[in-house]
């Protein structure tokens, strides 16, 4: 797939098959694209702002399949089954200053077998108040599941976190929060990321983009429809540590179709 090359315009109108949606693919990308230009998700340097901080930044303004979006019960797509093969592994938790990061080691991996496919998980990172919506509704966090395949192609996995009870992962992760940006903690804890998934699997698929600067192009999105749970405490110690709020808006649809 990482040898496709495929015009993104093209690829938004015929999302109605996961074929398309294969297809939609941009070449090998990187999970966490690096810049020195500072953008955040306020002010000047705001969401609104991005696509003028820098000539990297463009696609944050002029991209067609832009992430998040408002998710809805659309087109019934027959998706294939998900198996999440993900292994406990120590604590490698990351302050970046717009989220606190998992990074993880090799070896857990999210397949298709239906299609073929596999990606292996490379981190997975917080937002709140979650970034996309689904039937309109916003929660109070989401983790992104950010995989990529042997070519550099992204997956990205999106749970929604409800406010309710208190989530036994977020506990362990939390106890080693870093403080301050730029920090890490390393902790021979293992943590059980599958936990983090809701039971039931049900998901909506659709080509999008990262949803932070440079909003890269030609990411696979999978946001599953159920969400888990965390308690206020938790929701409010992950927003003391990086803003009340790191979420970019939800972007137009366009032309794209959400696969159920």
């Amino acid at each position: 797939m990482g040898d496709l090359k495929v015009n993104k315009t093209v690829c938004a109108a015929y999302l109605a098959t996961i074929p398309a949606l294969l297809l939609c693919l941009a070449s090998p990308l990187l999970a966490e694209e690096k810049s020195t230009h500072h953008w955040s998700y306020e002010g000047e340097s705001g969401p609104e702002h991005w696509g003028e901080l820098s000539p990297d930044f463009l696609m944050c303004s002029e991209g067609w399949t832009q992430t998040p979006v408002n998710l809805v019960d659309e087109v019934d797509g027959n998706l294939p089954t998900l198996e999440f093969e993900y292994y406990s592994g120590d604590i490698n938790e990351t302050n970046n200053g717009h989220s606190i990061q998992q990074n993880m080691n090799p070896g857990s991996f999210l397949r298709v077998p239906e299609k073929n496919l596999e990606f292996e998980l490379k981190q997975f990172h917080f937002h709140s108040p979650s970034e996309h919506t689904i039937n309109g509704k916003s929660f109070a966090m989401e983790v992104h599941f950010v995989h990529a395949d042997k070519n550099g192609n992204l997956a990205v996995v999106g749970v929604m976190i409800d406010e309710g009870e208190e989530h036994p992962v977020l506990k362990q992760l939390w106890a080693f929060m870093p403080e301050n940006p730029g920090e890490t903690s390393q902790e021979p804890i293992g943590i059980e990321e599958t936990n983090l998934l809701p039971p039931t699997r049900d998901y909506y698929a659709y080509s999008g983009s990262l949803t932070t600067p440079p909003c890269t192009e030609g990411v696979r999105w999978v946001v599953l429809k159920t969400p888990v749970q965390a308690s206020a405490e938790q929701i409010e110690t992950f927003k003391k540590r990086v803003g009340p709020a790191t979420n970019r808006p939800v972007q137009p649809l366009n032309a794209r179709m959400i696969l159920d």
